[in-house]
């Protein structure tokens, strides 16, 4: 198992391993014959970046058994999806701040991330790990009342779309299997979600599987798969909102009125 992490330190972008609080430096590619350095750093000397820079950033929709149950909705036979901008991903630890054009419901929805690790297109589901880099944690965040706001066409993109809406990390975990864990995300220090992610609908091999079968997926690209029971609204002035995963790591950003 690895913990991937990308930061920067001294105007300098790296990327590495993190173990407890050590940084081993890499260089080459994340995604293709990255080797050691032979240099060390502190995680506490370095600003964390997201983990990778997606080309796309895809977000499920109704992939959980219990949400689809409590809100009397069908279950899918196929993944519901669209695709977030690149410009929403930023950093853990990072301020993410009210878009001015919006003064209704924001709410936090805290996710399993998969994390591509090679070009995926038409991929088979037994074939699926292998093109997986491994998952991380990610709050999918969400201007509610703009989903519904004309009545002739559901606003998903936008309303999910502002800048700076899809903090994610701050690792990417390899050689975990996430049907194992669980997800909790703890607002202004309440646990307001947690929930197994054994209950998805489509497994992450099956995300990966089909949707490479509707566009080819790059190395770097995310899969937020989707949220369960538990998302609500941001009401503080400032709101502090961590997404943990055990045996993933803790993602933690502000939101600011």
């Amino acid at each position: 198992m690895k913990n991937w992490i990308r930061f920067r330190h001294e105007d300098a972008v790296g990327f590495g391993t993190l173990t407890d609080s050590d940084i081993t430096v890499h260089s080459g590619n994340m995604f293709n014959g990255a080797q050691p350095n032979g240099k060390k750093l502190k995680l506490a000397d370095v600003q964390l970046l997201s983990p990778t820079e997606p080309t796309k950033v895809i977000a499920l929709w109704n992939n959980f058994h219990a949400l689809a149950a409590k809100l009397n909705v069908a279950e899918p036979a196929e993944p519901l999806y669209l695709l977030k901008a690149p410009t929403t991903v930023t950093a853990p630890d990072a301020v993410v701040k009210r878009p001015s054009s919006y003064d209704g419901k924001v709410v936090y929805e805290g996710e399993l991330g998969i994390v591509i690790g090679k070009l995926c297109s038409r991929v088979a589901e037994e074939e699926a790990d292998n093109f997986i880099l491994g998952y991380t944690c990610v709050n999918d965040i969400t201007a509610a009342d703009i989903i519904g706001k004309d009545a002739t066409f559901a606003q998903w993109a936008r309303a999910k779309g502002f800048d700076d809406f899809c903090p994610f990390g701050p690792v990417i975990t390899t050689g975990v299997d996430p049907a194992k864990l669980a997800v909790r995300t703890i607002l202004n220090g309440a646990e307001r979600q947690s929930y197994p992610i054994s209950d998805m609908i489509f497994s992450a091999q099956r995300l990966v599987s089909m949707i490479s079968h509707d566009m080819t997926l790059l190395p770097g690209d995310l899969i937020a798969c989707g949220t369960s029971l538990g998302v609500g609204v941001m009401k503080e002035q400032v709101n502090t909102v961590t997404v943990a995963i055990d045996g993933i790591g803790e993602l933690t950003n502000e939101f600011r009125q």
